[in-house]
């Protein structure tokens, strides 16, 4: 029976695929459940709504722990030009890349399931900061279940493995299925790579996308044919970059290669007068507006914008610009209201 879904239901549902923020995803879950039509073509996408619903209100209540709610929050507030979390199997080296990586203090340790909950931290590049999330490993003997909702608000992820470690592949590929179960879904296109999200199979399925990182080696060469056998057992096909926080050797190009695939667009902004601040950009994604960066700026800029002034390679010098005009990397633009 076909669903006939209304017009304030495909809203909501709009208002959920793009929320961040779980209280966010809940009031657009039950909005949802309002507006369904209540028939048979839509019992099993009623029950799907009142599952993630009940998740994700356990999830704002926080974790148990002796009967009572308690416990460090399960959710990261995005921040800066992006999220990527983490994620691997035990002793994948994880918490010290987090470490190399944005200058954390989580615990690394010899022994598994050292890392318990989600651990922010920021990755400096260019003149932004890229949010990196070290989240416990993912593994059958440790079940994480409110990994779906955690990576719900990422923008993408890296896979960290040890190729050298036994047993590797067996551990990835339980991952896999661990997050099968999830619906977390592992691709290795990134949105950057054409301008377009991926399709995600159905509304409640995340789709990730996903670098392999080589841990613990500096050179891919030096792990080549591990990598292939990895690839050819557990049927993946990663862009793969090799690392090591020992040496140092692969994080810069890492961070580099994250900006590129995120589509960060940085816009400075100046007053009238003045010259524009180039430290401190705010960062967009590729097809933004000058709406969506007045935004950023202040709401009332954003109501009360008229124009805009804007110098950047696209533009002829203070070229007047209204406010759906697209954004470049390096735009500055001067807001007028």
């Amino acid at each position: 029976m076909p669903a006939n879904l209304s017009p304030a239901y495909k809203t909501a549902e709009g208002q959920y695929r793009q929320a961040k923020d779980p209280q966010e995803r809940l009031d657009a879950l039950k909005e949802m459940l309002r507006a369904i039509p209540k028939h048979k073509g839509t019992e099993h996408l009623q029950a799907d709504i009142k599952a993630r619903i009940k998740e994700l209100t356990d999830e704002l209540a926080g974790p148990k722990k002796g009967g009572a709610r308690t416990g460090p929050t399960t959710f990261v507030k995005p921040d800066g030009a992006g999220q990527i979390a983490l994620v691997g199997p035990p002793n994948s080296g994880k918490s010290a890349l987090h470490v190399t990586l944005t200058g954390s203090h989580a615990h690394v340790g010899e022994y598994p399931f050292t890392t318990q909950f989600p651990l922010p931290g920021m990755m400096p590049v260019h003149d932004v900061a890229i949010q990196i999330i070290d989240l416990p490993p993912i593994a059958t003997e440790h079940p994480v279940p409110w990994i779906s909702n955690v990576l719900h608000s990422a923008d993408g992820c890296l896979l960290i493995v040890n190729l050298s470690e036994p047993g590797c592949v067996e551990r990835v590929v339980a991952l896999h299925d661990l997050l099968n179960e999830r619906r977390v879904v592992l691709t290795d296109k990134w949105p950057a790579d054409d301008g377009t999200a991926d399709d995600e199979p159905d509304l409640f399925t995340k789709v990730l996308p996903t670098l392999l990182v080589a841990s613990k080696s500096d050179r891919l060469d030096e792990a080549g044919d591990e990598l292939a056998v990895l690839e050819e057992l557990a049927g993946i096909a990663y862009p793969c970059q090799a690392v090591s926080a020992e040496t140092g050797k692969g994080i810069a190009q890492l961070g580099i290669w994250l900006f590129d695939q995120l589509g960060v667009v940085r816009v400075y902004t100046k007053v009238p007068g003045k010259e524009a601040d180039m430290n401190r950009p705010y960062t967009v994604s590729t097809g933004s507006t000058v709406r969506d960066v007045a935004r950023l700026v202040h709401g009332e800029i954003a109501a009360q914008l008229k124009y805009a002034r804007a110098w950047g390679a696209s533009e002829f010098d203070a070229q007047q610009v209204g406010a759906d005009h697209v954004v470049e990397d390096g735009d500055i633009l001067e807001l007028h209201l």
